[in-house]
């Protein structure tokens, strides 16, 4: 039971040591929409592997689609890599290193609502630091609402543990 718990706390921790993060796009609930600059929002960031991106919008008028350079550059919805539109509170998992690229679809594009990032690799994990907090942290005003998944680790943790006791 021990082991268990250990395989799956190290998976959801990750090789870095590093917690993944929740970076709320646009720095609200509901902030996928028109005229916010996601340029400014995303400069104020630092994304890396095993990240999460978070998406509030209204399902019934905008999209979320993954996109390349080209078609973040001149606005085009069609040949996009993945529509992760879901329900309006959709989450993207950073898997890679490298730029990404979203949009919404029906010319929303115009009024702004694309985002480019750079996902960097995790920094190497620091054995002086100590553990992190158990209860979810979420940094101030001026920066996108960040939380950590020790509330998963949790959960998981005392999942297995019934699982294993019945």
């Amino acid at each position: 039971m021990a082991v268990a718990a250990a395989v799956v706390l190290s998976l959801l921790k990750g090789a870095s040591g590093r917690e993944p993060v929740l970076h709320r796009v646009g720095g609200g609930r509901y902030t996928w929409a028109p005229n916010i600059n996601f340029t400014q929002w995303a400069s104020n960031e630092v994304f890396y592997v095993g990240d999460w991106l978070y998406f509030g919008f209204d399902k019934h008028r905008y999209s979320v689609l993954q996109v390349n350079k080209t078609c973040y550059d001149t606005c085009t919805d069609r040949d996009f890599i993945a529509n992760i539109t879901r329900g309006g509170r959709d989450v993207f998992n950073l898997t890679s290193a490298r730029p990404y690229y979203f949009l919404s679809s029906g010319g929303y594009c115009f009024s702004g609502m694309r985002l480019a990032i750079t996902v960097r690799e995790p920094p190497p994990e620091d054995p002086t630091q100590p553990p992190p907090p158990i209860l979810p942290r979420i940094q101030g005003s001026g920066h996108s609402t960040k939380v950590h998944i020790q509330v998963l680790k949790i959960t998981t943790l005392v999942y297995l543990n019934l699982l294993f006791m019945l």
